[in-house]
């Protein structure tokens, strides 16, 4: 039997069916009688629709509907609140009146028998609006900045302790907004059935989409289905149920028919949520010889004006480095665009930026190494909760990526370094993210035949979640590999989290390690009553699992397979698991991912251009269940580090609102010739407190640090320090 699945670098279960393209996306589920919906989106970014000529259009071949606030119908909208959903405000109710809140928002939707017809009518559709200018720009004087609860936190006092300081930098930095953009579209494929409903629909978390929809509709969640086996990229994109869904049910309704919805490139700009553009102030006050005596961190992001999003701009200061006077703020800038959502790394990733660039400069004017800057200001707990961390090894990951990186052959002083004309720099900076839990749940059903069924409701946008999964499921159930099939993707298997907050693994492989022992112990009880069975009346505290066999203590070399056992009775044994932190462990514990990032860069002196050419990430994450996978998570966060920090930003038009750069040949992202060597360690990390598996999640700390390092690296090439990202040529040139 497989043992010590788990630590495996194993490929992916379900790789195969990728690559001859039997996996199927949410928009391959095309439906018998079909029709097609294309949505018709606001050009103004402020106002109200005041008359739609929709006559003619209905009037074109294919046409079947042109459905507008006029004659939609009218929804419940029942509330409902999800742990991603802005906990303040509420969600878009489309096309339920004539209002156009932000440029880009759903005005009508037009459903034809051919996605071409469907396109063509939507393009044909007249609409005119009372258009007024919107307010789009966070750093817009005029603009209101409110204060979420808890939005502010302290101890000591900082403003003294950095005005008595010897040492002190007081700095602005700035994040430009950014779009998901996966290679899957948003898309949802919706068919009623009487007052059923199911969705074949790109989710991030079904249960979710199942309830947000039967909310919205006024349905019985039970009548609402959500299919989505795999999902093409997301990156938090996924994690809410956006307009388009409601449109296509919507539609579907409409006409009777199944609907099919997907969105354009450019609609993925608009009505599905994107990384807010942030404004930050960093001030820190230092003695001579490094120590931290005060830091201030001020934040502000945008959100929209009928919803408050807020992400964990400002949390990451409070426990990362050890100072007595820490004063954080954290401000919300209403402004007339659509719903911020999280991506990768969502708060931690923006606001480390401006941490740990301060931190970099504060090096750099004490004279201090960065890494040993913060060596001097490692805490021994999370002063904020003032709790011991379950786990740290932050200084372990400094140690073991700055020996692969080859730290010790960096010269300190900026331009100092170089590669014929090139200049070189070299650039550290801390990760971390919270190791997270959620409430889950899991079934485990081994047949006659010795094939265990594992199936969960959780989704796959590309980390390996069907690998991981059967990796766990194999290791407690003493199984082979391809003994285990791991189903998730619908909403009415046993209810998980989101798939997003790197609590994935955490969450859902513990609910089915409780499942599997639970099986189990059903199994052995079964064994027991079978008169037949060579354990009968054998007390089940005498039996153990070894190697999928169940045997005597002490007697390993003979036992019980489960097809021996279910096979006999010719039934079924099936057995579900929850999974959650115990309450009093996490008010213990304080528990984080911590990581060092270290990059290179090149830059032409001339030109401006910046080159990356390689990073390294050590990561203390706990337990590492498929180091394979690992590795190709951290990559892709890496490449997403290196986007934010050199080349994406979506651009606003501020007279509508209007991203003007809404398509790949503008919106720039790093592509195969911008990837350099990448390269990811793991410290060797136990922590017995996160979860049972002792995994802390992996997703979004790779992308947290990068583009810190990358910033460092381009000062320590040019010596002229950029505090706003992306990085572009202009500010090399001119900083």
């Amino acid at each position: 039997m497989s043992v010590n699945l788990i630590g495996k670098p194993l490929t992916r279960v379900d790789g195969r069916a990728k690559v001859t393209g039997a996996a199927r996306y949410a928009a391959d589920f095309n439906q018998p009688d079909q029709l097609y919906a294309v949505i018709v989106s606001a050009t103004i970014g402020l106002g109200r629709v005041t008359g739609i000529e929709s006559a003619e259009v209905e009037r074109t071949p294919g046409v079947a509907a042109v459905i507008a606030y006029s004659n939609a119908q009218r929804l419940p909208y029942l509330p409902h609140k999800a742990v991603i959903d802005p906990a303040v405000g509420e969600r878009l109710h489309v096309l339920q009146d004539d209002t156009v809140r932000f440029y880009g928002q759903p005005v009508a939707v037009v459903v034809a028998d051919t996605l071409d017809h469907a396109e063509r009518a939507a393009a044909a559709l007249r609409i005119s609006y009372e258009a007024r200018r919107p307010l789009v720009d966070p750093a817009d004087p005029r603009t209101e900045r409110i204060a979420p609860e808890a939005a502010d936190r302290s101890r000591g006092d900082a403003e003294t302790a950095i005005a008595d300081a010897s040492v002190t930098i007081d700095e602005i930095y700035e994040i430009a907004r950014e779009n998901h953009n996966p290679m899957e579209p948003h898309a949802t494929i919706a068919a009623w059935n009487g007052e059923r409903l199911t969705l074949w629909s790109k989710s991030q978390y079904l249960v979710n989409e199942q309830a947000e929809i039967a909310a919205v509709f006024g349905l019985p969640v039970q009548n609402v289905e959500v299919v989505c086996p795999f999902i093409g990229g997301a990156f938090g994109t996924s994690l809410r149920t956006w307009p388009h869904v409601t449109l296509a049910a919507l539609a579907a309704r409409h006409v009777g028919r199944p609907v099919k919805l997907v969105l354009t490139r450019k609609q993925m700009f608009f009505t599905t949520g994107h990384r807010p553009r942030t404004l930050q102030r960093i001030a820190l006050g230092a003695t001579p010889d490094g120590k931290l005596l005060g830091v201030v961190h001020e934040g502000a992001g945008e959100t929209s004006r009928y919803e408050q999003f807020t992400e964990a701009l400002t949390t990451v200061t409070d426990y990362l480095y050890s100072c007595p006077n820490v004063r954080t703020q954290y401000r919300l800038v209403q402004l007339d665009t659509g719903t911020p959502n999280h991506m990768r790394g969502p708060g931690e990733a923006s606001g480390i930026f401006a941490l740990e660039s301060a931190m970099d400069e504060l090096s750099y004017k004490l004279g201090i190494d960065p890494i040993e800057l913060r060596r001097r200001n490692e805490p021994r707990v999370d002063e904020a909760e003032n709790k011991p961390f379950s786990s740290r090894s932050l200084m372990q990951c400094y140690e073991l990526g700055a020996d692969r990186f080859g730290w010790a052959q960096r010269t300190p002083e900026p331009r100092s370094m170089r590669d014929g004309r090139l200049l070189i720099g070299m650039g550290a900076a801390t990760a971390t993210y919270p190791a997270f839990h959620a409430p889950a749940n899991a079934r485990v059903r081994l047949l006659t035949d010795g094939v265990a069924e594992v199936e969960a409701a959780a989704s796959d946008m590309g980390p390996g979640t069907y690998t991981s999964m059967t990796q766990v499921a194999a290791e407690f159930l003493g199984l082979p590999l391809e003994q285990v099939r791991f189903r998730l993707g619908r909403s009415d298997y046993p209810q998980t989290p989101s798939h997003g907050g790197s609590w994935t693994m955490a969450s859902v492989g513990s609910a089915i390690r409780a499942a599997c022992l639970e099986v189990q112990a059903q199994i052995a009880r079964r064994a027991v009553e079978d008169a037949g069975s060579p354990a009968f009346r054998a007390s089940v505290d005498d039996l153990e699992w070894s190697g999928g066999l169940l045997h005597r203590r002490g007697e390993p070399s003979s036992g019980l397979s489960y097809q021996d056992i279910v096979g006999r009775t010719g039934v079924p044994v099936e057995a579900n698991g929850f999974a959650q932190r115990d309450p009093e462990v996490a008010e213990r514990y304080s528990m984080h991912s911590f990581g060092a990032v270290f990059a290179e860069v090149a830059i032409d002196p001339d030109v401006g251009t910046i080159g990356v050419r390689r990073i390294v990430g050590a990561y203390g994450i706990g337990r590492v269940v498929n180091p394979l996978l690992a590795r190709s998570q951290c990559t892709g966060g890496m490449i997403g580090g290196i986007g934010m920090a050199l080349m994406e930003r979506t651009v606003l038009d501020p007279r509508d609102g209007r991203p003007v750069n809404a398509h790949m040949a503008d919106y720039l992202m790093p592509v195969n010739l911008d990837i350099p060597k990448l390269d990811a360690l793991f410290v060797d990390e136990i922590d017995p407190h996160v979860n049972p598996l002792g995994v802390k999640g992996l997703g979004e700390i790779a992308l947290v640090g990068t583009a810190p390092a990358i910033a460092n690296a381009v000062f320590h090439a040019t010596g002229k320090r950029v505090r706003t990202l992306p990085i572009q040529i202009e500010h090399v040139l001119t900083a």
